[in-house]
């Protein structure tokens, strides 16, 4: 039997490890969350370390290539949601559920803060097995601690298609800085958190 030289294999091992690895850098993974307007949902997760992207869409409805005029009437079953993509080496899911709540209203099942409607409702759009179940365990977790009298409402659902909202919806906090505090201080949302979660150390 011909011996094989491992001088001559060396490289192409190399080769190899390299290009697993750098595959294995490259995975990332996807979460879905609705909490309301989604112009409040992105700031919270675009500055965690480990978020590589957040988009504004739509998801839980029927209808298909849902415009912010046909969602925003309550009319497509669809809520307002961030998808967000992430480093899970350096962000876990947990954690991301854990900055989910703290900017949310879980007690409300119509809207979120000062929107109404099923649109604005909070949700938990989970991708695989794990995700469905940190998710329930983290909102069992909350349910026991009682951080709040009120009952906890918000979903957990299996995700479904998500569509990009419109382009200037996108980072709206960072294209209409003025509009967009506004907009969130008018609404209450901070006033509200604070109230069920406490004075937190970030504005967004």
């Amino acid at each position: 039997m011909k011996s094989i030289q491992l001088s001559r294999c060396y490289p192409l091992l190399l080769l190899l490890c390299f290009s697993f690895n750098a595959g294995a850098a490259s995975e990332t993974a996807t979460a879905t969350f609705a909490g309301g307007c989604f112009w409040c949902m992105e700031p919270p997760f675009d500055q965690l370390e480990g978020v590589i992207s957040t988009t504004s869409g739509y998801s839980g409805g029927a209808q298909k290539d849902p415009t912010y005029k046909q969602v925003s009437s309550g009319s497509t079953g669809h809520a307002e949601v961030v998808q967000i993509i992430y480093d899970p080496e350096k962000v876990s899911y947990a954690e991301l559920l854990d900055t989910f709540w703290h900017n949310i209203d879980p007690t409300r099942i119509d809207g979120q803060f000062c929107d109404f409607g099923n649109q604005y409702r909070s949700e938990i759009f989970y991708h695989d097995a794990e995700q469905k179940q940190l998710a329930e365990q983290s909102r069992a977790a909350l349910v026991e601690l009682k951080p709040f009298d009120e009952p906890v409402l918000t979903k957990i659902t299996e995700a479904s298609l998500f569509y990009p909202a419109e382009d200037y919806h996108q980072d709206y906090y960072q294209k209409n800085p003025v509009r967009y505090k506004f907009y969130r201080y008018g609404c209450g949302r901070d006033a509200r958190l604070e109230e069920l979660w406490g004075k937190s150390e970030n504005s967004h």
